[in-house]
Formats: structure tokens, sequence, C-alpha cells
């Protein structure tokens, strides 16, 4: 399947949306009402919304009235305004819409007409909703809903998201979480209805210790407690440690590499440092010889040796540690 970054997703709807519909589909919490809005804004558009899983046909179509002994459909104010002006028509979560919604839909999509009115000329017509997949009550989409759009699937763009979080205030310490640890910035819905990490669940975490600091009330528990009600489990309990850890005077990677037994020994703190330390080393953050890092490496368990070296053989390999690979090599072989 084809998909798109946001960004490349905003350059579509300012080119293609005053004459052509587009569907954004992605997981929830990715960001797709917000690039529109941006994009309306940005062109100095009004935006009107109607969500699908609370409008009627009639909120579509119109209300039909007696004019000159024959009906007359009078299309909504927020469809057809008074005043002939363009505007952007944002059709949120229109996959969950009932069939009915969908159908009266048709003829706004493919001609931007309500009955025997268009829509002023140069208006915007942009849907977005979730997929089959990720469990938000949505329903099938039509073909003939399907054939007068254009569908575009959305993906998650870890060097966007980085840019935007940082013009929108995002907490350093979630900023540099995701950016070591990019996979948790979305993961897979979760079958239980617990929460799961989503670019918005980040955002609005961040915003809760925000409001919770300000009121001079942030404390670890509170932190901990805000941290798994808003994203994955797993992810809470590793950015809670990372903060753990960030609090208790890290030394410098060079200081771990050169002297092991500085490592911590809680569990989660060492496999996160551990990770961190491979990090800079694999990306050249750090520069150390690669007499240190045999010792570093052998001077660690076998499984966290092996867990280091899983995955990046070719990199660890450029960084001279052919002896720490040789020995690793004997113990989970068994070989002389």
């Amino acid at each position: 399947m084809e998909t798109i970054t946001l960004g490349q997703a905003k350059l579509l709807i300012k080119a293609m949306a005053h004459k052509e519909s587009l569907l954004l589909l992605s997981p929830p919490g990715v960001g797709k009402s917000d690039v529109i809005r941006q994009a309306a804004e940005e062109e100095g558009l009004p935006l009107r919304s109607l969500l699908g899983t609370q409008i009627a046909p009639e909120d579509v179509s119109g209300i039909p009235q007696i004019v000159n002994g024959r009906s007359v459909f009078c299309p909504p104010r927020i469809l057809l305004p008074e005043e002939p002006e363009p505007f952007c028509l944002f059709l949120d979560e229109l996959p969950a819409a009932a069939p009915d919604v969908q159908k009266a839909l048709y003829a706004l999509l493919l001609e931007r007409r309500l009955g025997e009115h268009q829509l002023p000329k140069g208006t915007w017509v942009v849907a977005a909703g979730n997929r089959q997949q990720d469990r938000a009550l949505v329903r099938q989409i039509s073909s003939a809903l399907i054939n007068r759009t254009f569908v575009v699937q959305i993906r998650v763009d870890l060097k966007e998201w980085m840019i935007w979080a940082q013009q929108h205030g995002i907490r350093k310490e979630i900023i540099s979480f995701i950016n070591f640890f990019p996979d948790a910035l979305i993961r897979d819905v979760s079958a239980e209805p617990v929460p799961f990490s989503t670019p918005r669940a980040w955002a609005s975490l961040s915003q809760a210790l925000d409001l919770v600091e300000r009121a001079g009330a942030l404390n670890p528990d509170l932190v901990r407690a805000l941290c798994f009600g808003r994203v994955s489990a797993a992810d809470a309990a590793i950015f809670c440690t990372t903060l753990d850890v960030n609090s208790a005077m890290l030394l410098t990677i060079e200081e771990y590499v050169r002297d092991p037994q500085k490592l911590p020994d809680e569990v989660t703190q060492l496999w996160f440092l551990l990770n961190r330390i491979k990090h800079h080393l694999l990306t050249g953050k750090v520069e150390v010889s690669a007499d240190e890092l045999n010792r570093f490496l052998l001077a660690l368990p076998q499984e966290q040796r092996f867990a280091l070296f899983a995955g990046h053989v070719w990199e660890w390999g450029r960084l001279g540690v052919s002896e720490a690979f040789l020995e690793t090599l004997k113990q989970v072989t068994g070989l002389v």
C-alpha cells in the first residue's frame, strides 16, 4: 500500500482540493485533522466541518420546503452559506458515517453539488477517517463513494513530527524520548480498550504535564499516572524510567564504556542505558578506541552483549570489536 506523509498530504490538498475530493486514511491520532486545518488556514479559507458519526442524510441534502407548489430542498447553512465565498469543507470521520449519509455525499464529493445548488467556486472538499483495522467503529465504505474520491493513505514521519513538536512546545523530555525510541511515536491499536501511543497521545501527555506542573502539583506518582493513562504501557514504563535516569545525574557515554562497573543494577535502567550507549556509538556521536570498546563489551554478560550486536553486526564491525565478536561467537555456538 502506497503511503505519504502529512506534509505531502498538505501539498496535495492545496493543489487539488478545489477540484478533486480527497479522503485521508490513517490510524487514530496521526494528525489528519490538524493538517487539513493548517492547509486551509495557510490558504486563507474558512474551515467548516461535519462529523460523520453525528450527521444525518438531511444534514447534507437539506430539508424540503414547498415553494410555488413544488418541493425545494434547502441545504444547511454550514454547506451553503449566504455569502458565496469559497471555504474548506472538512468531512471528519467519513468512514464512520452511516450508509445513508455516505450516499447523500455522492454528489457533493464528485460534483461539488447539493441537489440543485453548487458549492461556491474554489471550495475545497476534504475528508478524513480511520481504517477498518484500527478498531475505530469504522463502517464499510461503499465502492461508489471510494470511486468519487482520491483515497490517500497517511503514514507518520518522525522527522516531520520532530519539527512540529519543537514548533508547538512539546516537552523536551518527550522529544528526546521519541528521538531515541522512534517506534514509540505510534503503536498498533490494542485489541483491549487501553491507552496506546500516537502522536496525538504524546502531545496530549505533554500538555497534561505542563498543566499539572504549572499548578505546582507535579510529582513522580502523578507523572506515572498521567503517562500510563495516555500512552502504551510499555512506552510509559520506559519513559518514566528515562525521567528517573535523567534526574539521577547520568555519566557520559565515555565514562560508562571505560568503566562498565558504573552501569546501574536496576534492569530497566540498565537496558535503557545500554540502548543509549549503542545508539551513540553506532551513530558516531561519541568516539572511543577499539580496545576500550572490546573491554567494555567483554565485561558485559553474554545476553547483554548479544542483544547489542543483534541486527547491527556490520556497524559494530566497523568499530573494530573483532575480539568481542569472536568471544561472543564462541560462547553462543560452544565452539573452542
